[in-house]
């Protein structure tokens, strides 16, 4: 059996970038294990039927409920899953590029007066300076060109703007992670494809507002066309795609599993092969791990190793703890009398500062941003409006084929009437409020009776930022004379729950283990306190919410765990 220098558990972004780093100290001799599945250009299911299973349900990972109408469901290894606790529902990504494959690809480092107490002295802001700039550049972080084209105006970026005005805040164009051509200065004409400067092809962004449901068109700079696409074609990194991770064994001086080893030895990496729709274990051998499964996934495979199997007992107390949702906040207001238009362009373009980088209060301190849905679901929107707003252009377009079908004439008027019926649509005058901020970040994950991960949220402490997040969406819906507003559905009484795409903590940073779950200390940088060649590189280590999208800090955190791997500093090359 083949014994790995390394095997990465995951493709988010610290996945991914420690797969390229420590495949290029060791190539060929890096394994890299993806729960979800790969996904080539055009792949991105679109269809009702498509979308209805783009959903993870993998009964051997629970807690999915066994009922009878599951199984007849069977299972499903699609491209979202999603979490529900109390208080708290969390939507994850499962496919290789992570949370890359449906983020919203802004990149934005938070201000210097974030990293609190709470952040350990060595990983302050001015320490991962030099690494912000690495992966700003590897991932082409840039603004929405602006060439003055028409087909290069995004309506909602100007309506955002013109309400930060209106409120005396700051709004600024965000750098984000999209393909505009590898010349910043001039744009390639959208639609046209052109290799990136790792080598893979990708197509110049087509403002189509499908971010979120993963790009068809590769004008996302998702981590399967720069970190992994270099760590498997230059590196040869051997990448397995429906592979879960189960289970992590140290191994004693015989090669044999013992609980009692602290990594000396190396480990054994159990895992599941979910392709084809069958389930075969397995298991891998290996110098050292990175888990790199997301915040969830790599506090709970911990968690199960420490509690449940006992396999790593050693691992700190403090895992599963300081939890955040990094402030996210989701509401919509509908039916305004300024257009949105929000099913054009990237996801997100622009975000308004509320206390966050200037006149910080920790309680109140949120970003603002724009954001968009596919045209696709504009259709869902617009038939969502109430029959009663429909029925003159029902009557009117009945009355008119009518006539039209006994002159003979099926054609002209009635497309006229369609026009009529759709302009002004639902969709067109609607908007989508983004809001992330600084929440108090001491929520806790913990494995319930039955095994299965837990979140304790702590809502009521919360309440000032989500209120005050709550007042900026009615003075937005005032300023657009929207007719409606409201928050996510989910956060509507009496259920109450709070939704977070950007969840943080469990396998914190620390300078010893009663402070954190891994080492801050740049030699052994995401190293789990209490084993060797033992790491996590994701967004589980960060000790608190940034504010601002975690991807960035996440990512310059990853390339330090990497060096510290390796012994050496990372670059923009890759090569």
């Amino acid at each position: 059996m083949k014994f790995y220098e390394a095997i990465i558990i995951g493709t988010g972004f610290g996945g991914s970038i420690n797969a390229c780093r420590l495949s290029k100290k060791w190539p060929g001799k890096v394994l890299v294990l993806e729960r979800g599945k790969e996904y080539p250009k055009g792949s991105f299911p679109r269809s009702p039927e498509g979308m209805s299973k783009n959903f993870w349900n993998v009964p051997e990972e629970g807690p999915i409920p066994r009922s009878s109408k599951f199984k007849r469901a069977g299972r499903q290894t699609g491209l979202f899953d999603i979490r529900n606790y109390p208080k708290l529902d969390v939507v994850l990504s499962a496919g290789l590029g992570g949370g890359s494959l449906i983020y919203a690809n802004v990149f934005l480092e938070p201000p210097d007066h974030i990293f609190d107490h709470r952040w350990p002295e060595t990983i302050k802001k001015k320490h991962l300076k030099p690494y912000y700039k690495i992966v700003k550049d590897i991932l082409g972080s840039r603004p929405i060109p602006d060439t003055g084209e028409d087909r290069r105006k995004v309506v909602r970026t100007e309506l955002y703007e013109y309400f930060a005005k209106h409120e005396s805040r700051v709004s600024k164009r965000a750098d984000i992670n999209v393909f505009f051509g590898n010349d910043f200065k001039k744009p390639t004409p959208i639609g046209v494809q052109e290799k990136n400067r790792f080598g893979a092809v990708q197509t110049s962004c087509t403002y189509c507002a499908e971010c979120d449901v993963g790009c068809n068109t590769h004008s996302k700079n998702t981590l399967d066309l720069n970190y992994l696409f270099v760590a498997r074609n230059s590196n040869k990194a051997e990448i397995k795609t429906e592979h879960l991770a189960t289970k992590i064994v140290p191994l004693n001086s015989k090669g044999e599993e013992d609980p009692s080893q602290s990594g000396e030895h190396g480990f054994r990496v159990h895992y599941l092969n979910l392709q084809n729709g069958k389930t075969s274990e397995s298991f891998a051998d290996t110098k050292r791990i990175v888990v790199s499964a997301g915040t969830l996934g790599s506090t709970e495979l911990l968690l199960k190793c420490k509690t449940k199997f006992k396999t790593l007992p050693k691992i700190s107390d403090k895992l599963g703890t300081q939890f955040s949702g990094n402030g996210d906040f989701l509401s919509f207001t509908a039916k305004g009398k300024k257009p949105a238009d929000p099913n054009y362009g990237p996801v997100i373009t622009q975000y308004t500062d509320y206390n966050l980088f200037s006149g910080f209060d920790s309680k109140k301190a949120f970003l603002l941003e724009d954001a968009s849905y596919p045209v696709f679901a504009s259709y869902f929107v617009s038939g969502a409006i109430p029959l009663i707003f429909k029925l003159k252009y029902i009557f009117h377009f009945i009355g008119e084929l009518f006539k039209s079908i006994l002159s003979g004439k099926i054609f002209g008027r009635v497309g006229f009437l369609l026009s009529e019926a759709l302009k002004g649509d639902l969709s067109y005058t609607s908007a989508v409020l983004l809001c992330m901020g600084i929440d108090t970040s001491d929520g806790k994950m913990y494995l319930d009776k039955k095994g299965n991960l837990q979140i304790h949220w702590p809502q009521k402490e919360n309440r000032t930022l989500y209120n005050t997040i709550m007042d900026v969406n009615k003075r937005f819906a005032k300023f657009t004379d929207a007719k409606t507003r409201f928050p996510m559905p989910t956060y509507s009484w009496p259920v109450r729950n709070n939704v977070t795409v950007h969840p943080l903590g469990g396998c914190v940073l620390g300078p010893s283990a009663n402070a954190g779950v891994c080492s801050s200390d740049p030699k052994t940088f995401g190293k789990v306190f209490g084993y060797e060649g033992l790491y996590v590189a994701d967004g589980s280590l960060l000790p608190t919410a940034v504010g601002a999208n975690p991807s960035m800090t996440i990512s310059a955190l990853s390339e330090m765990v990497a060096e510290g791997i390796t012994g050496k500093k990372p670059n923009a090359s890759l090569r």
